[in-house]
């Protein structure tokens, strides 16, 4: 993703899957035509702090299971979450972020829900890591699907 950035404008930091960048967890995205619509005229930074922390494309599916990212198999991901969110974080230091839009559900992204951490499906009221690192910061975070189609 080329991002057109100067120095002191404002940007909108955007998860990856979103912009149709092949990095979720099965090898594909989750393009969404009303987040493209909504950056076009805007400077975006497009980000995936899994992608960052090292984690290959494809993986195993990860969920937070009691505030730790964990696949189907019982392996934990603590690190690489931490690297990547550290990273993503890092690299935001000298932007002028207005905003973020961010993946729905998603164990780093996840904005107002985030699946249970038993890989059900079951969808619970919660915070993805990134999203959380993001808030804490004092940064701006939108769902995806809080986009107006």
């Amino acid at each position: 993703m080329g991002a057109r950035l100067l120095k002191n404008k404002k940007c909108i930091l955007v998860s990856a899957c979103l912009l149709g960048e092949n990095c979720k967890y099965n090898g594909g995205n989750n393009y969404n035509q009303a987040v493209i619509d909504f950056v076009a005229d805007k400077d975006v930074l497009a980000v995936c702090p899994e992608v960052a922390g090292g984690l290959p494309v494809p993986r195993e599916p990860v969920e937070i299971l009691k505030g730790r990212p964990c696949d189907v198999n019982g392996n934990f991901y603590d690190k690489e979450f931490q690297v990547g969110i550290d990273h993503t974080l890092s690299s935001l230091a000298e932007k002028n972020i207005d905003f973020a839009i961010l993946q729905s559900r998603s164990p780093s992204c996840g904005v107002n829900q985030i699946y249970d951490g038993r890989f059900t499906g079951r969808k619970i009221e919660g915070r993805g890591l990134f999203a959380q690192a993001l808030k804490k910061r004092g940064y701006r975070v939108i769902d995806a699907e809080d986009i107006i189609k």
